[in-house]
């Protein structure tokens, strides 16, 4: 996939693109720390069905532009991606897959405007409502450390480099990401006024939970059928939290799948199994 640009909700969004202009748009969202370069396997496969696949860098990754206020609560990240459809021409057919951060936004998007979107797409982190019950458990809480750590004031020294290859491998036991991940990550997170941008969107989530608009008991729910993903391995979120989406989806062809043998970038670990599964589900969408 190349890179160019396009302007949506007054940023200019670097954009990896492949696949025709007339097909329906497939909208590819990364998560933190992370980069649209990891759906480098599924992207294929989706051109290969007959989707334009488009995978942006998220407002404050580089070389995406860095908003100078750096503000970022869930009502913005969702109208970047419904941004995203308008800038790039999409219909009434255009399909969201979105991983760990880009899963939040991604449901958050088809949620606000469901006839944008005719389905959706997670991976690593379930619908918000099943996430509620995290504050209460303490090996989740563990798990999530690193979040908390990230709204205390300093945090964007201390998430340099070092540190985001340490969640990678945390998150993923047992995988070894290369130097095509790595190394994107390592320039990303490079520049402090990036690695603040990026960490805006803890910022971003906790103000918005304080007003009652982020881990509720309908924010982030999509009507469309929703397939979720998990691996059984996910240091970031237990798995236990992706089997309780089963009870919060409210559309009857939506399903769970829980991978035994991987961790937080599945896609990475068992592209050929995810690829598959995501097709499976987003193909209807082309008729």
């Amino acid at each position: 996939m190349g890179a160019t640009f396009v302007r949506a909700n007054g940023l200019r969004f670097a954009v990896l693109a492949e696949g025709p202009r007339d097909a329906p748009l497939a909208l590819l969202l990364h998560g933190f720390p992370d980069h649209p370069g990891t759906f480098r396997h599924l992207a294929p496969r989706l051109v290969g069905v007959g989707f334009r696949v488009v995978a942006p860098w998220l407002r404050g990754y580089p070389p995406t532009e860095v908003p100078p206020d750096r503000h970022l609560d869930p009502d913005v990240f969702t109208a970047d991606v419904n941004a995203l459809h308008r800038a790039l021409g999409g219909t009434g057919r255009a399909v969201l897959v979105g991983h760990d951060w880009g899963a939040i936004a991604g449901a958050r998007a088809a949620s606000a405007a469901p006839d944008r979107w005719r389905r959706l797409v997670t991976l690593a982190v379930p619908p918000e409502p099943v996430l509620r019950a995290a504050l209460r458990d303490r090996a989740q809480l563990r798990r999530s450390a690193y979040l908390f750590d990230a709204l205390i004031p300093g945090a964007p020294r201390r998430f340099g480099p070092r540190r985001v290859e340490a969640l990678w491998r945390r998150w993923s036991p047992g995988y070894e990401p290369g130097p095509q991940d790595l190394d994107a990550v390592r320039a990303m997170v490079n520049d402090r006024d990036s690695r603040r941008a990026m960490l805006a969107w803890y910022r971003g989530i906790a103000r918005a939970a304080v007003a009652g608009r982020a881990l509720s008991a309908r924010s982030g729910v999509a009507p469309q059928p929703h397939l979720v993903l998990h691996g059984r391995d996910d240091g970031c979120i237990g798995a236990a939290y992706a089997e309780r989406a089963r009870t919060v989806l409210p559309n009857p062809l939506s399903r769970v799948e829980v991978l035994d043998g991987v961790g937080h970038w599945l896609h990475l670990e068992q592209p050929d199994t995810i690829g598959a599964l995501i097709v499976e589900h987003l193909r209807p969408a082309l008729r």
